[in-house]
């Protein structure tokens, strides 16, 4: 064995650290800002994001730290969540105050752990992409430890199947790898037309860029420091007087709006000269649209793929998915589409477009549609709620409260409430009065009277909630008592 693998074998944690932001547009409607992909089912089972995490866990050979994970603020509660029912310890939350692209996130993780520890490696990966192959992906993962060890920044790049219009493409150096399977990187090409895309495919000497990273946390700090030094002054302020909430750190918004937008690639990659790629040759996607999500869905002999309550009748190439129960999506005689169906929005396109959803989605932006970016189900630290009946001067809520959780104390300015349990036990507060409510009882909250609802029992509680009143927004809450440090 020679040296550099014993270095590499007895080697201190790698520190994974998950990205988890953005807004996932192509795959509108499932996924929106206010619940980008990451956190949704789109292939059965888990999420996403708890797949990226699981495969950022120790084994096969490499032990990894606790995980830290970058995001926003308002999905801090479903990081917790979603780690916690895979088993996984949620380890170090850094919340950004807005999002800056990948360079700063990337950073400012590289600041926080070389601040406990220099020689830290750290193992970056975007929280939406679909690796099956967990043992294939370690072993590039060693592969690119031993580059690291030897002072390297390392990417890692899918061989392509196909010309790819959607994927950033790394060009190989000499297009060869070396004895160590490790190349550098001689190009980056973001996002070709079909014709170049096709001439890189054939030419054999390029990758599809997977946007994950290793290296030291030294390393990175010094390259920022060469080629993005203002990035760098502002990002080492802001996780220098970032504060801690309860579990979370939230990084100093001050500076953070300080810092320009831009990707790791441009701040970077495209300058460095210590960079090196390892090829990854088995199944990788990052479900950027929803013809990637037809590709990875198991499909009948007429190419037809079904999730939900679905039902295809003589259709061919087309994928069919309901995300409810209550509603059926059937296609007839339908070729090469995609039918998307959410209980407040629906979604037809040919596959061929898949990759200019985004720009429908744009369009239902700047018209003021709310479903462009709102989510139905509107998930809170203490469960989630959905609306099921609007009105002006009246709504229906379904409300599900998780075992041990508890709303914030709190009145209401322009709205009465009533509460009807349908589901498990609800104790519950209004004024001087609390009682604990069985499946088939209600109360009734006046305007302006402090209550509260809390779930004591050790399965969900769900109710349905009836408000009436001038005004009926989120906004409309006096805290008066939050656990989760709410305004």
């Amino acid at each position: 064995m020679s040296m550099l693998k014993e270095l590499v074998n007895s080697m201190s944690k790698i520190h994974p650290i998950l990205l988890a932001g953005g807004s996932g547009q192509r795959l509108w409607p499932l996924s929106r800002k206010s619940y980008p992909k990451q956190f949704s089912s789109l292939l059965n089972g888990n999420t996403l994001f708890q797949d990226s995490a699981l495969r950022l866990s120790s084994g096969n050979g490499i032990d990894f730290s606790s995980h830290i994970v970058m995001t926003s603020s308002d999905f801090r509660f479903i990081v917790i969540e979603q780690l916690k029912s895979v088993g996984i310890d949620p380890g170090q939350i850094l919340i950004e105050p807005e999002a800056k692209n990948t360079a700063p996130a990337i950073l400012a993780a590289s600041l926080f752990v070389y601040a406990k520890d220099p020689e830290a490696i750290l193992l970056v990966a975007p929280s939406d992409h679909v690796i099956p192959d967990t043992a294939a992906f370690h072993k590039s993962v060693k592969i690119g430890l031993e580059q690291v060890i030897a002072g390297k920044i390392v990417m890692f790049g899918v061989a392509p199947t196909k010309p790819e219009t959607g994927y950033g493409y790394l060009e190989l150096s000499g297009g060869y790898l070396d004895s160590a399977e490790a190349c550098e990187v001689a190009g980056f090409i973001e996002k070709p037309d079909y014709d170049r895309a096709k001439k890189m495919v054939d030419a054999g000497n390029y990758l599809w860029n997977a946007g994950i990273f290793l290296f030291k946390a030294s390393d990175m700090i010094s390259a920022f420091k060469k080629f993005a030094p203002n990035t760098l002054k502002f990002t080492n302020k802001a996780v220098e007087t970032a504060k801690v909430d309860l579990s979370f750190l939230r990084l100093n918004p001050t500076h953070w709006k300080e810092i320009d937008n831009i990707s790791i690639d441009y701040a970077i990659m495209e300058k460095t000269k210590n960079l090196m790629v390892i090829p990854y040759t088995s199944s990788w996607s990052d479900l950027g649209e929803w013809g990637a999500v037809w590709s990875e869905l198991d499909k009948d002999t007429s190419g037809v793929a079904l999730y939900g309550k679905a039902h295809s009748i003589e259709c061919s190439n087309t994928l069919l998915r309901s995300e409810s129960t209550r509603q059926q999506i059937v296609g007839l005689g339908l070729e090469n589409i995609i039918a998307i169906a959410m209980p407040d929005a629906v979604l037809v396109a040919n596959k061929d477009r898949s990759q200019d959803v985004k720009n429908a989605v744009v369009q239902l932006i700047e018209n003021n549609i709310p479903q462009a970016e709102i989510f139905p189900k509107d998930h809170r630290p203490w469960g989630w709620f959905e609306s099921l009946v609007v009105s002006d001067k009246f709504q229906v809520k379904r409300i599900q409260v998780d075992p041990g959780a508890s709303l914030s104390l709190q009145s209401h300015k322009h709205r009465s409430e009533h509460w009807i349990v349908v589901s498990g036990v609800a104790k519950v507060t209004v004024g001087d009065q609390i009682e604990n409510l069985m499946e088939g009882q209600s109360v009734y909250v006046p305007v302006g009277t402090i209550h509260r609802m809390e779930n004591p029992g050790k399965v969900p509680m769900v109710l349905i909630e009836v408000q009436t009143g001038t005004y009926l927004g989120e906004d409309d809450i006096v805290r008066y008592e939050d656990v989760y440090n709410r305004e």
